[in-house]
């Protein structure tokens, strides 16, 4: 039987306290009868943790926000696939990883896949997963310019960056995908971005965490000439859901445009 990792250090409200809700949020998505991303290494990564998970149950709901968390990784998760069936040999870098299992849930072959994320959430991630043929994981927030040394440069690049750019500022956003695509011949970045009234609201609810918005993503092919936006889309679809209250509500929640296009997901080809 595989022993427990203690969790119980992480502090409620942490970084790594974000990470692991959404990480409890995949795990349960994945035990429907019909799930949407099916995420069962995030249901294994959850088994293996001591927490208190009926204290994160009653947090974060999943009752309706294990969908929303599903539909935007199932779709980063479709484009990703298409990238990497064109390009077999390509190098992934993984930014603001999280715990996410995405590497483990798709298991390509032949690729080289780097996990980015600050310090004290990979030494966290370390204690669930391991480094090994392929796959490598590295401690240091996105924007120092020394980790992106690590990683090999002749290889076309899929950059995912899934909840992470709106928490930085505009300044550090353009710096990270200038480097980005001036180390790259060619590759795709994959990212959902907020609009612009996701840093109005944190002033008021999150002491103004989440720092930039888009109101259609153009603002980031005007700063960088390489990136071409080639798709976008709002990820909640109520018609994916499988339980129908939860159908009911998303349908409803969405007929508003503002919570509609909040969070929307970008493609960008260079």
């Amino acid at each position: 039987m595989t022993s427990k990792v203690d969790f119980s250090g992480v502090r409620w409200g942490s970084v790594e306290w974000t990470n692991l809700c959404t990480l409890y949020l995949r795990a349960c998505e994945s035990r429907l009868e019909w799930p949407i991303l099916g995420d069962h290494a995030a249901a294994k990564a959850i088994d293996r943790i001591d927490y208190d998970f009926a204290r994160i149950r009653r947090a974060v709901r999943p009752w309706s926000n294990q969908f929303l968390v599903a539909l935007r990784g199932k779709q980063l998760d479709v484009w990703a696939v298409d990238f990497l069936q064109r390009h077999p040999d390509a190098v992934v870098l993984h930014l603001g990883c999280g715990l996410d299992s995405r590497s483990f849930r798709l298991v390509p072959q032949g690729v080289q896949w780097f996990d980015v994320d600050v310090p004290q959430v990979i030494e966290l991630r370390r204690t669930l997963y391991d480094d090994h043929d392929g796959y490598r994981m590295i401690g240091s927030s996105v924007t120092d310019a020394g980790w992106l040394d690590q990683i090999p440069a002749e290889r076309p690049a899929l950059i995912i960056a899934e909840g992470l750019l709106m928490y930085l500022t505009e300044a550090e956003v353009r710096d990270l995908l200038g480097r980005l695509t001036d180390r790259y011949s060619t590759g795709e970045l994959l990212a959902d971005l907020l609009s612009p009234l996701g840093p109005r609201l944190s002033k008021i609810a999150t002491s103004g965490i989440v720092k930039w918005g888009t109101r259609d993503g153009h603002e980031v092919t005007r700063w960088n000439p390489r990136l071409n936006l080639v798709e976008t889309s709002t990820f909640i679809d109520p018609a994916k859901i499988p339980l129908q209250l939860q159908r009911v509500f998303c349908q409803l929640v969405c007929a508003v445009p503002a919570i509609r296009n909040y969070d929307r997901l970008y493609r960008y080809r260079f």
